[in-house]
């Protein structure tokens, strides 16, 4: 079974080098391509694919508009956000609306891949140096008293199993890493959904690093 692709990206030789990359695995293939958000959606009434990778910045509708509109249509499709070096601020909002990782538009074929596989079936990955910037970005603006009353929200497993979300393992390696079951990890992230009043891996990141419950 294949999985299919869509790519939406204002630059041709982005579109055209994710392509050729994606199409030399058997298991993907690209149903489409967009310049921008609204070709995105229009593409969406012909084709259905399994993930869309999508750039930030786009003319038209941007890669945060699409997402958002995504939503408002009840497109049930993960996302990838493609980005550079100097989009924080964005990635912060991509999170917040569900992205499920984060493409540096550089990034190797390998990672490529486990990142898109990941997005699929429905977990998210972040390479460590982009969430790294990230929380950077977000704890410059809490001082160490908001952070520390923050950080009692969680409970100490509550928030090892956030930050190893953060940085991208999914629930089989944190179980593995922390000696407990796969169904105590779920159980833990339950909890800091609730708690953080979120419903996505994605989600809890996001609102994590905008309030300073976690830090790399």
């Amino acid at each position: 079974m294949k999985y299919n692709v869509v790519i939406a990206d204002d630059h041709l030789v982005v579109r055209e080098g994710l392509k050729f990359i994606i199409e030399t695995n058997d298991n993907f293939q690209v149903v489409g391509e967009a310049a921008n958000g609204e070709e995105a959606l229009r593409l969406l009434e012909s084709v259905t694919p399994d993930v869309i990778l999508m750039d930030l910045n786009m003319p038209k509708m941007s890669g945060l508009e699409t997402m958002k509109e995504l939503k408002v249509r009840n497109f049930d499709i993960p996302v990838v956000i493609l980005t550079t070096y100097n989009e924080d601020e964005l990635m912060i909002n991509g999170l917040e609306l569900g992205a499920k990782g984060y493409l540096l538009k550089d990034t190797g074929r390998d990672h490529l891949f486990r990142t898109i596989e990941s997005a699929v079936h429905g977990d998210t990955l972040l390479q460590p140096e982009i969430m790294e910037r990230v929380f950077a970005a977000r704890n410059k603006r809490h001082d160490a008293h908001d952070i520390s009353s923050e950080q009692t929200l969680l409970s100490e497993k509550e928030r090892i199993v956030l930050l190893a979300i953060a940085r991208g393992y999914r629930s089989k390696e944190i179980a593995g890493d922390m000696g407990i079951s796969e169904r105590t990890v779920k159980a833990h992230l339950t909890n800091i959904y609730n708690k953080l009043g979120v419903d996505s891996r994605s989600q809890a990141v996001a609102v994590a690093i905008e309030r300073g419950i976690v830090q790399l």
